[in-house]
Formats: structure tokens, sequence, C-alpha cells
């Protein structure tokens, strides 16, 4: 692992980490990793005033819209209608309206740092991706009045594995993307594979797993949190009645063959609460569950405790 070279930075409202293997392509690597980042935050953001989201969702708020799509907004939306038929619409891009309300209405650190926020009426529930009309092949959507869409749920799980591809594609290598613990690599691994930290309480990590031809995602009810009228809430929304879903699982990790596919498990898994491990086991999918009382359910294959091989 000493061959290495990683580096972190802000981008699309976490941090994005990039490691790679060949210190003579490093920086190239990086530099497309921000570009591009950058052009998937115009695209796709909630929170900017100039992306193309936003635009649409000022619209759709109020009135019926049909649009004609960036191709790069296209590609975001169609992970989020992927991700949406994968868990049955249990992660729905259609709850931005259900985040407004719940407060989360701004950058992460303006939410989290205001005071006095009080929520109107009751939560409804989300209008439901089915309302979604959308051709891929001619980049046009149309939605039906009242309809917000956000992509948190699927957009940056989407955006580890383009970008772990598009630079295991163009630059000699190997490459970790790793997205806010959304994690995709790609390319040739380091000798013994990508050492990856699970990440619990504050930072403690209480496991490494060895990646290679695996992608992982971690879904959380710990961090992205602020203070509402009927106390704390946070960004992962149950569709079925609009409202942060009950905090039973503080962070939920799952393997899968893409970083889609692994989030959209590891999300749904914390939707469904205490259905989660049984979910996850009939799908046969790994995962570790960590609850808000510290204990931990493993499903699937998941690594063992005693195949920890070091730390990332």
């Amino acid at each position: 692992m000493d061959a290495v070279q990683a580096t972190w930075f802000p981008a699309i409202g976490t941090t994005a980490g990039v490691h790679a293997t060949e210190p003579e392509t490093f920086d190239e690597a990086v530099n497309t990793a921000r570009q591009w980042l950058e052009q998937l935050d115009r695209a796709a953001s909630r929170f900017r005033a100039d992306s193309e989201l936003r635009a649409i969702n000022a619209r759709s708020a109020r009135e019926p819209v049909t649009v004609l799509l960036s191709p790069l907004l296209g590609e975001v939306l169609d992970a989020a209608l992927l991700t949406a038929a994968l868990t049955g619409g249990l992660v729905d891009p259609t709850v931005g309206a259900a985040l407004l309300h719940a407060g989360y209405n701004d950058d992460l650190a303006v939410v989290q740092n205001r005071t006095g926020w009080t929520t109107d009426g009751e939560p409804e529930p989300a209008p439901g991706w089915r309302q979604i009309n959308y051709t891929s092949e001619t980049k046009v959507l149309a939605l039906p009045a009242g309809t917000v869409l956000d992509f948190g749920s699927s957009a940056k799980a989407y955006a580890a594995d383009h970008l772990a591809g598009l630079l295991a594609r163009t630059l000699p290598g190997g490459f970790l993307i790793d997205l806010g613990g959304d994690i995709a690599a790609a390319g040739t691994a380091p000798e013994g594979g990508w050492q990856v930290g699970i990440e619990y309480d504050a930072g403690r990590v209480a496991q490494v797993i060895s990646l290679t031809n695996q992608a992982l995602a971690t879904s959380s009810t710990r961090h992205r949190v602020w203070a509402s009228g009927s106390g704390t809430a946070h960004h992962i929304i149950d569709p079925q009645t609009g409202a942060p879903s009950e905090r039973i699982w503080a962070e939920v990790t799952c393997l899968g063959a893409t970083v889609l596919e692994a989030n959209a498990a590891s999300t749904a898994a914390v939707i469904m609460g205490l259905k989660a491990p049984a979910w996850l086991s009939a799908h046969g999918i790994d995962a570790r569950l960590h609850s808000m009382d510290g204990s931990t359910v493993m499903t699937g294959n998941w690594p063992s405790e005693h195949q920890v091989t070091g730390a990332r």
C-alpha cells in the first residue's frame, strides 16, 4: 500500500477521496475527478442557484414540467430510477419536497447551524418514482406539478462508479474513489487489495476489509442530522410517510458489484428498520448493520472480524 497516493477535497456536498497506484498519473487523476464532480454539481445539485436541477425543481414544485435534460443529468436520473426499481420504490427520487419540509433546504452546514426551525404541518408521502415520465433515448423528462426531485440517495453512488471507471479507462494503474463512504475501485488493485476501514462512532474504525472486485457503500443516520421542530431529523426519507425514517440503524454498509447496487441496498435497509436483516439476507447481500444501541448484525458473506487485514 506504500505506493498508493491519495488526496481528499470537498465536492458535491461531501468529501471526495482519490486514491491511485501510479504516482506519475496521480495529479491528472485528481484534476479529472475535480472537474467532473464540478460538472455533476452544476447539473444535479438541489442547492446551487445555477444548477440544472434547481431550475427544474423551481418550476415543477408549482406546475407540470416537460424539459430536455443534459446528458449528464439524464444519467443521474437513470441511476435514480434504477435505484428505485432495485428497492421496490423504497429509495425514491421524488422525496425532494419531503426533505424541504423536514428542513433540509440548504447546504448541510447551514442547516445544522440554524436555530428555531419548525416544520409546517404534517409530512406527506412522496409522489412516487412512477410519476416520473422519462425517456432515456430522447432525454425528455415530464413531471406532474408538486414533484420535487432529489438525487442525494443515488448520485454519489453513480458518481463513484463513473469516476473509477473513467480513470481506469483513460489512465494506467488502479484507482479507488471514495465519495462520503460510497467507494468504487477500478483498474489494477494494489497487492492485497484496497484496504478499506468501516468507520462508526465519530471515526472509530470497527473493521478493515480488502476490496478487489467489489464496491462498497455506507448509509448513515448519524452524520447528516439537524434539529427540527419534532426533534432530530436526518436525510433518509421514507417515501411512504414523507418523514425521515426511524433511526434503528446508525450505519448500514453493503458490498455489491457496483456502488449503485450497494448504496441502493444500504439506504433501503435504513428505511426498512428492523426488517432490514431479513431482506438483505433474502437478497444475498453482504452487509454490516450497526444499530443506534451499538449492537452489530451481519448478513450474507460479510467478512468476519478475523479477516481484518490492516489500515486504510
